[in-house]
Parts: C-alpha cells; sequence; structure tokens
C-alpha cells in the first residue's frame, strides 16, 4: 500500500503539469482512424479542402514505377489543390546522407514544389517526427501513418481525425514554428 501511495505521490505533480500543459483546449469532434481507413480520410480532406492545408510528415514517398500508388495518389491530390486555389504547404524530414527517408521526402519534395506547393525541410539537428495535416483551420488528421506504401496499405496505424478550431490554430502555431527553422525546397534540386 505505501508503494503505491509513493507511486502516486511522484506521478501526480507530473500529471497536474502536464495535465494543464498540454489539454486546456476543447476537442470538438473526434474520430478514430485506423489502418487503411487513413488514405480515404486523407484523401477527402485534400479533394475538399478550400483555402488551406499543411502537412508535416516524417515520410512521405513517391513510387515513380508504381504511379496509383496510395502516397502517389495523396501527392498528386496536394499538388491538385495547389492549381485550384488553395494554399498548400508541406513540412518533411532531412537527414545528412543518404538515407531512405531523406531519399523518399527529397524526391518527393522536388516534386511538390514542380507542382507549385511549398516544401520545407527541416533542421538537419532536429528530427521531424510528426505525421499530420491540418485543412482550412478546422480539421486535422494526426497519428502514426507516414504516406508511404506500407503504412498506408499493409501496417497497423492510429490516427485521429479532429474537428476544432482551437485544435486547428494550436498545430498551425506548432507549423509555423517549425516551418521558421526549416529550408525551402528550391523548384530544380
Amino acid at each position: 500500500m505505501k508503494k503505491v501511495i509513493f507511486i502516486l505521490l511522484l506521478f501526480l505533480p507530473l500529471s497536474t503539469f502536464y495535465a494543464s500543459h498540454s489539454f486546456g483546449l476543447s476537442a470538438g469532434e473526434i474520430r478514430l482512424v485506423v489502418d487503411a481507413q487513413y488514405f480515404q480520410v486523407a484523401r477527402k480532406m485534400i479533394q475538399e479542402a478550400k483555402t488551406s492545408i499543411r502537412v508535416m510528415m516524417f515520410e512521405m514517398g513517391y513510387y515513380e514505377k508504381h504511379p496509383n500508388t496510395p502516397s502517389n495518389l495523396l501527392i498528386k491530390e496536394l499538388i491538385e489543390a495547389k492549381k485550384r486555389g488553395t494554399r498548400v504547404e508541406v513540412i518533411l524530414e532531412i537527414r545528412e546522407g543518404d538515407d531512405r527517408t531523406t531519399k523518399h521526402n527529397r524526391q518527393t519534395g522536388k516534386i511538390l514544389s514542380d507542382g507549385g506547393v511549398e516544401v520545407i525541410y527541416d533542421p538537419l539537428f532536429k528530427t521531424t517526427h510528426a505525421k499530420l495535416m491540418v485543412v482550412d483551420g478546422e480539421l486535422v488528421l494526426l497519428g502514426s501513418t507516414n504516406w508511404v506504401f506500407s503504412s498506408l496499405t499493409n501496417n497497423h496505424e492510429v490516427s485521429v481525425l479532429i474537428r476544432s478550431k482551437e485544435v486547428s490554430k494550436e498545430l498551425i502555431n506548432y507549423f509555423n514554428q517549425i516551418k521558421a527553422t526549416g529550408t525551402k525546397s528550391q523548384k530544380k534540386e
């Protein structure tokens, strides 16, 4: 019993700090999005976007030999959204060297930039592991899913779709903080 009380006393101050610091926003509507459901939800969000799309992704892969893979289709949808007048911004992870993630993201960044999408690479000294999309300052898709074939088709992935202007605003602020530290992709890399 003393051990349980000790553990509670140890973690109570931490839980109070995190609860007051991180959970001060109303969540609005929330829907669970699991596994391959992500692709349909993300695609619909992009297709229905009116003013803005912000995507932050650890890994985004474009597969030249397989043009109709889910990640390719989402990338093409971002370019189409830009063409119809939606502001589209993407932040991607890169590292020094030539690891798979950096290769995928540089290739995808070039495709998106060539399509008119603003692409920012995070700083080399920081890993951007977030996977999120904010649409029209109201809808958020946030979770574990990268935009690569395995994540969108085979993996067990969990995300949440949140309709909340308050949560969107906070994530847009976070997005802009990271964007300010990154490097813009050039159309001709």
